[in-house]
C-alpha cells in the first residue's frame, strides 16, 4: 500500500503573501527535489489557500519503509520551512488506500482546484469508510467533467481520513458530487449517536478548498 506524509504550514499573517510565497518557493526549489531523489518517491504536491495563509505539502511513497527513510532528508529542511513561515508546521503520516489518477496531464500539474474532506470514524470502521469512498464516491467523481485525481489518506489507529480530489477548475469542482454527501448517504449511522459514548460513527470534520500550486504525483 502507498503512504503519504502531509506537512501543513500556516504563515504569520502579518507577513502576508510574501511569507507564503517564500515557503512555496523553498518547497519547490529545495525540499521537493531532495525528496524526489529518494528511493520509493512517487512525487510531491503543494496546495495553498492564500486567504488563510495555509499551505499543505504532501509526498507520496511506494512503501512505509521508504517514507520513514525519507524523514532523515526532510526533517532538517522543515526547520528552515518553519522559519520562513513564522507559524506552526505540523506533520501527519497516512496510508493511501485509494489512488485514482484518471486524467493524464503533463507533469508538473499546476493551478488546478483541490478539495480536502476531513472524515473521522471509529478505528473499527476505517475499512468501511475506505470501501464507501472507493466503491461509491470515486466512480461518480471519475465520470464528472473536469475530474483529475482522487486520493484517500487513512490513519487506521485514530480513524482519521482525508479525501483529496483535484479538478480542472473551480466551476467543475463546484458542480461535482460531494464526497461529504456521499459519505453521509452511505454511512447513515453517522447521524446516530452511540448509546454509551454519544459519539457518532462518522463525522465530516471539514471541507477545505485549495489551489494546486504544483504536483508531480504519479502512479507507481
Amino acid at each position: 500500500m502507498l503512504h503519504t506524509r502531509l506537512t501543513r504550514l500556516a504563515v504569520d499573517l502579518a507577513a502576508g503573501a510574501a511569507a507564503l510565497d517564500a515557503c512555496i518557493s523553498y518547497l519547490e526549489r529545495e525540499i521537493g527535489p531532495a525528496l524526489e531523489q529518494r528511493p520509493g518517491s512517487l512525487g510531491i504536491s503543494v496546495l495553498e489557500d492564500r486567504e488563510r495563509g495555509v499551505a499543505i505539502f504532501g509526498s507520496v511513497w511506494a512503501t512505509s519503509g521508504e517514507m520513514n527513510g525519507s524523514e532523515n532528508t526532510e526533517a532538517p529542511l522543515r526547520g528552515e520551512l518553519a522559519r520562513l513561515a513564522g507559524g506552526p508546521v505540523t506533520v501527519e503520516e497516512y496510508q493511501v488506500p485509494v489512488f485514482e489518477l484518471v486524467e493524464r496531464l503533463a507533469l508538473p500539474r499546476r493551478g488546478l482546484a483541490a478539495q480536502l474532506t476531513r472524515i473521522q470514524v471509529k478505528p473499527s470502521e476505517v475499512d468501511d469508510a475506505i470501501e464507501v469512498i472507493g466503491d461509491y464516491a470515486v466512480p461518480p467523481l471519475a465520470e464528472a467533467p473536469g475530474f483529475c485525481d482522487a486520493l484517500l489518506f487513512a490513519e487506521p489507529a485514530s480513524g482519521r481520513l482525508i479525501s483529496e480530489t483535484i479538478w480542472r477548475d473551480l466551476r467543475t469542482r463546484a458542480s461535482a458530487p460531494s464526497v461529504a454527501a456521499i459519505v453521509r448517504s452511505q454511512m447513515p449511522e453517522a447521524d446516530v449517536p452511540d448509546e454509551v459514548t454519544g459519539d457518532t460513527s462518522a463525522k465530516i470534520h471539514g471541507v477545505e478548498d485549495y489551489t494546486l500550486v504544483f504536483s508531480t504525483v504519479r502512479e507507481p
